[in-house]
Parts: C-alpha cells; sequence; structure tokens
C-alpha cells in the first residue's frame, strides 16, 4: 500500500463523499414530504455508492484524513443547502462559532503527523 499521505485522489474522494451524503439526505427529506419510493430507493443506491467510494479511498488516504475531509466539506454543504432550500438564517455568533470549528478541522486535517 505504501505511504497515504496528501492525495488528490483523496481528496476528490472527500468532495465525492460529501455530494453522496448531501444528496442521501436530499432524497430522504423529499421521501419525508411525499412518500414516493423513487425518492428512497434513490437514497439506497447513493448511499450505496458513497459506501463504495468511501472503501476505494481508504486505498489512497488514511481513514481518518478522508472521514475528517468528508464531515468538513459535508458540514459547508448542508449549511448552504439549509439556507438555500429551507430560508434558514443563522446568527452572526454561529457563522463565528462555524468558521473556528472549520479552521481547526483543517489544520487536523493538514497539520503533519509524526511517525
Amino acid at each position: 500500500m505504501g505511504s497515504k499521505g496528501f492525495s488528490l485522489v483523496g481528496v476528490g474522494a472527500m468532495f465525492l463523499l460529501a455530494a453522496l451524503d448531501l444528496a442521501g439526505a436530499y432524497c430522504a427529506v423529499r421521501y419525508l414530504r411525499t412518500g414516493h419510493w423513487g425518492w428512497y430507493t434513490t437514497g439506497v443506491l447513493g448511499e450505496i455508492g458513497l459506501f463504495a467510494v468511501y472503501t476505494a479511498s481508504l486505498e489512497y488516504a488514511e481513514l481518518a484524513t478522508v472521514t475528517l475531509g468528508w464531515i468538513v466539506i459535508l458540514q459547508v454543504g448542508v449549511v448552504v443547502f439549509d439556507r438555500v432550500a429551507n430560508g434558514v438564517v443563522l446568527p452572526p455568533g454561529k457563522w463565528l462559532a462555524m468558521a473556528v470549528i472549520l479552521a481547526l478541522m483543517t489544520y487536523l486535517l493538514l497539520a503533519p503527523n509524526r511517525e
């Protein structure tokens, strides 16, 4: 397997995982609102795809790195989605808290580990 340092494939996997996860959340909301099984089925298939991408990504990056990156990107996507789709407005204090959390998570992702 070799060294699993920073890799563009790993970063791409993080974005793809976040997109699949966000799409699954959207399908879940649509299914609950409409009861249409097409949304349910699409969501389940998306989550299976998420698992496949997650598994494949571990060939190129460490578990913690992929997972943290995925979660950071997903959190940003959920906030944007909630704002655009549901009109949720967050107070400045919450934006500040999210910025600090994202900065700290970015540090966790990018800071070198001791060997």
